[in-house]
């Protein structure tokens, strides 16, 4: 059994115009110990997705039209609010993308991170501070009994991401959800916050979903990779295999846009347009207005996930 299994996931916000979908039948899978990097565009549907794991959308706006999302065997969706609590913080941890909106301005960072401790652990109160001046220090904040005292308006953004990052493993959680975790960071501490999450799956087996706009991270860190497009999967393949042999346009296109030093390539390749917008969506391949190999029956029928050798593709022309 899965550790995570998303199970044809769609979900739509509701509003003036009626129901407009964000996720389309969406199908993931993650084991214990595992890393699987969720990329794609902005507006593909990756944080919208996490947010739905965690259950954190408000419903309404937010309909969950079909699907499952299975925890340990458990269907997240049909869980009361008392047992989503007993989750959240302690059996499923996540890094959000805003530290400043997702700190709570009014209570100090010490405050914050014993909460977790306090409500998922049995720990006394001494254990706690000593645990939350451990988390702070392994994320790199220097200083941590001052910074403990501190609220988060005193913080820069990049101590206001490791703090984040801190409360979010502070209960080794057993499922992981990082989106964009080390966006605020420098290269270097980066790398230290990539290692000390790869160090603490070794250590529990914990299992990572790592959102991210950075392919280079995704590279040296995920063990599988999954490419979202306009709410939906459209490529999924183990991670070397995945870099070295791109079956969708949109992956193939994403990959080539990576800065790379080439002598005599000065501009990089793009791709035109943007992603569309729900309710704006073509009836067949989301991506065709985009791609290069679209053919015909692109236009009219909308291509599922068809996998092969653990390489999983959903495209009526996939790149040779």
């Amino acid at each position: 059994m899965p550790l995570l299994e998303i199970d044809g996931l769609t979900l739509a916000f509701r509003g003036a115009e009626g129901e407009l979908p964000v996720v389309e039948g969406l199908s993931l899978s993650l084991e214990a110990g595992q890393v699987l990097g969720l990329v794609g565009e902005s507006g593909c549907g990756k944080s919208v997705t996490a947010r739905s794991i965690m259950r954190l959308l408000d419903s309404p706006p937010a309909v969950y039209r079909d699907g499952a999302i299975r925890f340990e065997g458990r269907d997240l969706l049909r869980l009361d609010e008392t047992a989503m609590r007993a989750l959240r913080g302690g059996r499923i941890g996540m890094i959000f993308q805003e530290p400043m909106t997702s700190l709570n301005p009014t209570f100090t960072v010490g405050f914050q991170i014993d909460e977790a401790l306090r409500l998922h652990t049995d720990l006394s109160r001494p254990a706690r501070r000593a645990r939350a001046r451990e988390l702070l220090a392994r994320t790199g904040v220097g200083a941590p009994d001052r910074r403990l005292a501190q609220y988060p308006f005193e913080l820069s953004g990049g101590l206001r991401q490791r703090v984040m990052i801190a409360m979010a493993i502070a209960c080794d959680p057993r499922l992981l959800i990082a989106d964009e975790p080390t966006t605020a960071l420098d290269v270097t501490v980066q790398a230290q916050i990539l290692e000390l999450l790869l160090e603490l799956r070794a250590r529990t087996g914990m299992a990572l979903l790592l959102i991210t706009h950075d392919l280079g991270v995704v590279a040296e860190t995920c063990d599988e990779v999954a490419v979202m497009y306009a709410g939906t999967i459209v490529e999924q393949a183990p991670a070397e295999r995945l870099f070295a042999a791109p079956r969708h346009p949109y992956t193939a296109a994403l990959l080539a846009s990576i800065p790379q030093l080439r002598p005599g390539v000065r501009r990089l390749p793009s791709i035109p347009g943007t992603v569309p917008a729900p309710g704006l969506r073509p009836p067949g391949c989301a991506f065709v207005d985009r791609c290069t190999r679209r053919l015909e029956r692109c236009t009219s029928d909308r291509p599922a996930l068809r996998v092969e050798a653990e390489h999983g593709v959903a495209c009526w022309n996939p790149v040779p």
